[in-house]
This record gives structure tokens, C-alpha cells and sequence, in this order.
């Protein structure tokens, strides 16, 4: 389903003041259900090599999923912006402390001199947004950096997301990525394809 634009970014100013609004200690409590409910996942478990994003202060604080990943000694590849392409890129870290910092979009990523990832080394991507529902639609912040990341990615796409940020439907455009399940702190959805 397609709808005007103006409909996405009125959803993104719905979602965003939702977001705003939620208290320190249930956000708290909300993301660490949410990291108990993906260590738990069978996807997680298998995966030997993820793609996961370092949370903004809107976001599930899904940090601890990164330091186990790298526990696990799973291969653990963030986004870094590259300037020249205007694209986010995945590339390995193996130092949380060391080798991460603010990028230009002030989002947290790798340092220069951390190794790019080749998309199909990956099983699974932790999949930020504003926005989701059961199909699998993502609502992102309105840049495209995501779905371009995600075009080439083969592997399980999993939306991570507070509850309140579960709607009935997403619109979508043709270029955006749908997702294989979206995890909340008290559900995991698994997208229905038909």
C-alpha cells in the first residue's frame, strides 16, 4: 500500500512524541524485556554474524545485545556512513569502548580503519524505526539510509521496537525493505508473507 507522503510524516511526528513521552523507568524496563525476548530467539542464538544498529536515547537500549554478541563471539558489524556514497555501509567492530563514536548524523558507529562487512557475510540485522506493523512495513526517518542498506541484504530482518510503536499499517513506497519479524519488549511478531 502506497499513501502520500505526508501521511508517513505525520505518522513520524505521531510516533516521536509517543516515544518522548515514555518515562525513564519503564524505557528502562521495556528494553531490558526486549534483550531478554532476542537472546531467547532462536534467530539470535544461530546467527554467527549480525548487523545491529547502537540505539539513540528514542530508542530500546539494545547495548547489551552488542557486548553479548561480542561475548558470543559472534561477528558484530554496526552502520557507518560513508561520506563518499552517501550510504550507510556495515563494518566490523570488535571493541564497543574503542571503536565506537559519533558519526555526522551524531548516531553512534565504528571509527575510520574498522573493516567494511560484505552484506552476505551476515544472518541477521536488528533493524531500527519510528514505525512498524504485522506486514513487516517499517517506518524510518524519512532519509531512505536503511532500505538502501538493507537491498542487498539476504538475511533475517528484525524490526526492534517498543510496543507503543506497533501500528495497524505502514505505508509503504516501492524502495522500502520489508522486514521478516519486528520483537517489542512483550511479543515477537513473525511476518505473515501472504
Amino acid at each position: 500500500m502506497t499513501l502520500p507522503t505526508d501521511t508517513k510524516a505525520t505518522l513520524r511526528r505521531r510516533l516521536r512524541a509517543e516515544l518522548k513521552s515514555l518515562v525513564a523507568d519503564s524505557r528502562a524496563s521495556a528494553s531490558t524485556e526486549l534483550c531478554m525476548r532476542v537472546r531467547a530467539s532462536a534467530a539470535w542464538q544461530s546467527a554467527r554474524a549480525v548487523l545491529v544498529f547502537f540505539p539513540d536515547a528514542s530508542e530500546p537500549d539494545i547495548t547489551p545485545l552488542l557486548e553479548d554478541a561480542l561475548t558470543q563471539g559472534k561477528l558484530l558489524a554496526l552502520p557507518r556512513f560513508d561520506t563518499a556514497t552517501a550510504a550507510y555501509e556495515p563494518v566490523q567492530i570488535t571493541d564497543l569502548a574503542r571503536e565506537v563514536v559519533a558519526g555526522p548524523f551524531l548516531v553512534r558507529e565504528p571509527v575510520a580503519g574498522c573493516p567494511t562487512v560484505a552484506l552476505n557475510r551476515l544472518d541477521l540485522a536488528l533493524v531500527p524505526g519510528l514505525g512498524f506493523d504485522a506486514r513487516g512495513g517499517r517506518l524510518g526517518r524519512g532519509k531512505g539510509h536503511y532500505d538502501q542498506l538493507l537491498a542487498g541484504f539476504a538475511g533475517l530482518k528484525i524490526g526492534v521496537s517498543f510496543d507503543c510503536q506497533i501500528i495497524p499499517v505502514v505505508p509503504r513506497e516501492p524502495h522500502d525493505i520489508a522486514l521478516d519479524a519486528v520483537v517489542t519488549p512483550l511479543r515477537w511478531i513473525e511476518v505473515k508473507t501472504n
